[in-house]
């Protein structure tokens, strides 16, 4: 550990001096692990000594033969590294003369040109990145709207969002977060509109960070939420253009990772994670329509089953006495209490749903639809469980994919759990011990240091015709002051008119 340690102090301090070449590669391996991929090629242009090294497996070897080899070649007298700089045709250059960043800019796909004797050398980026091409979202699927979505290079995710947001006024801070995999991190906002408190907030919480290695955008957003134990998330992940477009457009942030395909944004509350853009692409009425269907359904998904489990176990009294009968003529052969039944059906619909989501595209849609009918058949004939309580099962995983975010759909299915054992032990009141223990539960949390609750808690009825309702845009005149923008004003009152024909 100790050698560790005086080797990356050593890093960070030891600087390039005027030396030969392989007392300088000696130098470079003395901090590079024994790597067969790590490259070093000298040239002698007119008796001169020039070395390039560089990771084989991280460079564009066709540019590196073009416009660095070759016009190297091609000089007639090398007097010093500037005239290695003016030659070669690489438009991102830098000039250094310490080890530390010559090492990191290696392993970041970098070729280093160093001339004997010279104290400085030479970082050309001609890094070959493996990216993929732009293609549709998979995960958030619209019917309206563009359906393009981020890949993982993080210069193609920036470019998507100018493109849609050509604004003067849009900021964007790099950060290198990091200590052994070093990963880039832009925050992204606009400048006049941004709540600078916020932004101070993501950037402070960011730099703080003291971890080896970033995997993925999600990961980070887990490292930097407020409350690390609640299964809620706090943080949007979304990886739609449009849709981060809009929400700086309101005020709020956006956080890219380099390698990764999804975008953070933030503050978000929980009604955020059922908002979706088809809601804005729609009618104000019909994308009304949507998010109360949204609400409704998890509201069902929440709470049918564990109702279902209570008045059988306790409260018979509320079942009216048409359904009695059929009630008791579908239960009569199940040997189980209902909460054991409940139980062992959400458990077999959540090893459908993974099941599903873990094979292959065809295979997993026809187990999870063939599965379920086979299963479900079979366990009212073997007398496992009875029919209404296969309809509620499946009404209420419906409620839960109603979501447009797949993260929270999965926290409504896991206190789905506790409140259906809760029903199986205390009825009513062990349903309504645990609603009031997650709405103080969800009062306490908080994204950035904002309620997670609003616009509900605190009360903001001015925010409702963004997030629980749509209105027209006549009525949208304001941003929501959940985010706290600095600049409110989307239009001004005065440009919304009555709107004229052309021969009035």
């Amino acid at each position: 550990m100790f050698r560790r340690k005086k080797a990356a102090k050593d890093l960070e301090t030891k600087a390039v001096h005027s030396f030969e070449i392989e007392n300088f590669r000696q130098e470079i391996l003395s901090f590079v692990s024994s790597s067969d991929d790590l490259i070093y090629r000298i040239l002698q242009p007119h008796d001169q000594k020039i070395v390039i090294f560089y990771f084989e497996d991280l460079v564009d070897l066709k540019t590196l033969n073009e416009c660095i080899i070759r016009p190297i070649e091609e000089i007639k007298d090398v007097s010093n590294a500037e005239t290695i700089a003016n030659k070669i045709n690489i438009a991102d250059i830098t000039r250094t003369n310490q080890i530390s960043e010559v090492v990191e800019q290696l392993v970041n796909g970098c070729a280093y040109i160093f001339r004997e004797n010279d104290t400085y050398g030479i970082i050309a980026d001609i890094q070959d990145k493996a990216t993929r091409g732009l293609e549709k979202a998979e995960t958030e699927s619209l019917v309206f709207g563009p359906k393009i979505s981020f890949t993982e290079s993080i210069s193609k995710n920036l470019n998507l969002i100018r493109s849609n947001l050509n604004d003067p006024k849009l900021c964007v801070e790099t950060l290198i977060i990091g200590s052994r995999a070093k990963k880039k991190v832009q925050i992204i906002y606009i400048k006049d509109i941004a709540d600078e408190e916020n932004v101070n907030t993501f950037r402070q919480r960011i730099t703080e960070l003291e971890v080896d290695s970033i995997v993925d955008s999600t990961v980070l957003s887990q490292m930097i939420e407020d409350n690390s134990y609640t299964v809620f998330p706090q943080f949007i992940t979304t990886e739609l253009p449009d849709r981060l477009t809009i929400s700086l457009l309101h005020g709020k942030i956006g956080l890219l990772v380099d390698r990764s395909p999804t975008v953070i944004i933030g503050p978000s509350t929980l009604m955020n994670f059922f908002e979706s853009t088809e809601d804005i692409y729609m009618r104000w009425n019909m994308g009304t329509f949507l998010r109360l269907i949204r609400f409704i359904a998890i509201f069902f998904s929440v709470l049918l089953t564990p109702a279902y489990v209570a008045v059988l176990t306790f409260h018979y009294e509320v079942i009216p006495s048409a359904l009695l009968v059929s009630l008791g003529q579908s239960r009569s052969n199940v040997p189980f209490p209902p909460v054991f039944e409940a139980l062992l059906l959400e458990f077999i619909i959540e090893l459908l749903r993974e099941a599903g989501a873990r094979l292959p595209t065809k295979v997993g849609q026809t187990m999870g639809i063939v599965g379920g009918i086979v299963i479900g058949q079979a366990a009212v004939d073997a007398g496992f469980t009875s029919n209404i309580l296969i309809i509620i099962i499946a009404i209420s995983a419906l409620g839960s994919f109603t979501a447009p975010s797949y993260a929270i759909g999965t926290a409504v299915r896991m206190i789905r759990f506790p409140i259906i054992m809760m029903a199986g032990l205390y009825g009513g009141v062990g349903i309504m011990f645990c609603l009031c223990f997650l709405l103080i539960h969800l009062l306490k949390i908080t994204t950035l240091g904002r309620p997670y609750l609003s616009p509900i808690y605190p009360l903001r009825f001015s925010d409702w015709k963004y997030s629980i309702f749509r209105l027209p845009y006549q009525f949208l005149l304001q941003r929501p002051i959940s985010n706290h923008p600095a600049d409110s004003t989307r239009i001004p009152a005065k440009k919304v008119k009555k709107k004229k024909d052309v021969d009035e």
